[in-house]
């Protein structure tokens, strides 16, 4: 097993940490000793798309990492992750929203959330489109247990570029939209989490706060 790409982190650090974009290391199918090396470089948030596998890390690693669920997100699971979890990226529909509130009501949590807006062409990727996300921010404020802090969004999976820029761009011009009418009292409403290995710096040049890097980190995903 390769370990943590040391050089290749440093490097990322050094181009995204000037511009104020937060590293999100994407650990899912990692085993915990590549976490622990991260960890030990002073790196604290970690992206899991398992709920099965969050627990099982979560359990096994620092008390201080910074959890985060990137995943589709089954309402019946959220329970699970509730009383530990940093923050959820893929808030696709109002009763995710209104379930997470509901735990973090129960646990007196806040839980911070950023809405998943669909933005690629492949109908298989999750996400709110623009009239649900509307819908759905028309009754945000019912839900404050669960604390909309940004939008996310995944580019299609292609070689063209432009492509990947006008999804992301479509994405940041919505984000700004949505900021001004419904969040102009918040500063914390600031999180656009774009961008993965392969795309990251096109999505900080259109207006990324938090890039989600896996590969680039820890190497090739590891299949179940």
């Amino acid at each position: 097993m390769p370990p943590v790409d040391v050089e290749a982190y440093s490097q990322l650090q050094q181009e995204l940490s000037p511009r104020g974009v937060k590293i999100l290391a994407v650990s899912k199918t990692h085993p915990l000793e590549d976490i622990q090396q991260l960890y030990e470089l002073g790196h604290r948030d970690f992206g899991e798309n398992y709920v099965q596998e969050l627990l099982s890390k979560q359990k096994q690693l620092p008390a201080d990492i910074r959890w985060h669920f990137i995943g589709h997100l089954q309402t019946n699971k959220v329970k699970q992750i509730a009383p530990f979890i940093y923050c959820i990226h893929s808030v696709d529909s109002l009763k995710l929203l209104q379930e997470i509130h509901r735990h973090a009501e129960k646990l007196q949590r806040i839980i911070p959330v950023l809405l998943q807006v669909h933005i690629a062409r492949e109908s298989t990727k999750f996400g709110l489109d623009e009239t649900t996300l509307m819908q759905l921010l028309a009754h945000h404020h019912l839900y404050p247990n669960a604390h909309i802090i940004g939008l996310m969004g995944m580019a299609t999976l292609t070689s063209d570029t432009e492509q990947i820029r006008t999804e992301f761009h479509y994405l940041n011009q919505l984000f700004q939209q949505i900021k001004t009418r419904y969040f102009s009292d918040r500063a914390d409403f600031r999180e656009l989490s774009i961008g993965m290995s392969n795309d990251y710096r096109i999505a900080v040049e259109e207006g990324s706060t938090m890039v989600r890097i896996g590969s680039l980190i820890f190497g090739p995903r590891i299949t179940h």
